[in-house]
């Protein structure tokens, strides 16, 4: 089945203006035209030259918009955090690269795209934009004010999109049988084991405390106990930890993540190997504290059903043999082009 793209998609990579709007692969045209943050797109952006592909020159203006669409939060952020802004600049140039091979793959080719899907990518970028006037800004700023150019632009997006759909999304799919026998080939990807959910309350004595201070604590610690006896449910428990419990889980109404019997501390495993889900155990000892234990769940070890993993067992096996399709296809045409990098990649 074809698989079909929002224009929005189609016109990710040639449109999105850098001087003016963040792309997303996966955002709507509307999202596209958000403003970025000016002290990275108007200081770092010149028209330098840094790739060229088979004679075609890729500047620095395509490899910020691509820096943006892999790292979308640039703009919360003011930026790229220094620690990943390398790698992400080698992706992105890796990318637009890839891109542009792909561009003139499609050119040679010969693909084309029809008119009446020209005319409404065209419409449909027009409309996203808030004013007529923030259109003809993009339109001036991208390109130079011409609609060829824009027309060009839409082209050449879909008809990457369109050789990628032939050779990568359209061969990737993945059967209901090969998701089966895959299940049935990895077991142990799909076994889970044994584990509790609980709820405490603790009690922690004083760092330095004396005979008296402790007696204190122990006394207080079975006042709780008699209240955690009395709560019905995971609220009424969960609301006492919030107003008594001196652990970190007091912030989460006392609740700790499921965890199997090996991360479970010996004597908060035996007291919930002997409770029923609902129930609360009786005063224990962990470590230095006084704790009451609630149990919540009691799953037994076991391995989920085909019936509820195939949906993301297909979803992720479609994506490793797209990833592996769109890598042999970069290699592949990578192979016979020349490709010139006027920067080291990873460096500005």
């Amino acid at each position: 089945m074809k698989y079909k793209l929002s224009i929005a998609a189609l016109l990710l990579v040639a449109l999105s203006a850098a001087s003016a709007q963040i792309a997303s692969h996966a955002s709507t045209l509307n999202a596209q035209t958000q403003s970025a943050p000016a002290n990275h797109l108007t200081t770092q952006v010149t028209g330098k030259i840094v790739a060229r592909v088979n004679g075609v020159a890729l500047t620095d203006r395509e490899l910020l918009r691509e820096m943006f669409t892999i790292f979308p939060y640039a703009r919360q952020h003011n930026g790229f955090p220094k620690s990943e802004e390398a790698e992400i600049r080698k992706g992105a140039l890796d990318m637009i690269i890839f891109e542009e091979l792909v561009y003139q793959e499609a050119d040679r080719r010969k693909m084309t795209v029809p008119s009446a899907t020209m005319e409404k990518a065209a419409t449909d970028l027009r409309k996203s934009f808030p004013s007529p006037e923030k259109y003809q800004e993009f339109l001036q700023t991208e390109c130079k004010g011409s609609h060829q150019l824009l027309l060009k632009k839409i082209r050449r997006s879909i008809l990457i999109e369109e050789l990628l759909q032939a050779d990568v999304k359209g061969k990737a799919t993945v059967s209901l049988a090969q998701a089966k026998a895959y299940y049935e080939q990895n077991p142990a990807s799909f076994e889970y084991p044994e584990s509790f959910r609980v709820q405490t309350i603790s009690i922690i004595p004083p760092v330095k405390g004396n005979a008296e201070s402790s007696a204190k604590t122990r006394k207080r610690a079975e006042d709780v106990l008699l209240q955690a006896k009395a709560t019905k449910n995971f609220d009424d428990f969960g609301l006492l930890a919030e107003k008594l419990s001196e652990d970190d889980y007091r912030v989460s109404m006392g609740e700790h993540k499921a965890a199997d019997r090996t991360q479970l501390p010996p004597p908060v495993l035996q007291a919930v190997l002997g409770l029923q889900a609902g129930q609360v155990s009786d005063l224990i000892q962990v470590e230095q504290a006084y704790t009451v234990v609630r149990l919540i769940a009691h799953t037994a070890a076991g391995k989920k059903t085909f019936a509820e993993v195939k949906d993301s067992v297909r979803k992720n096996l479609e994506r490793k043999k797209a990833d592996q399709l769109r890598a042999d296809l970069g290699k592949k045409l990578r192979k016979t082009a020349n490709v010139e990098l006027l920067e080291t990649p990873g460096v500005g």
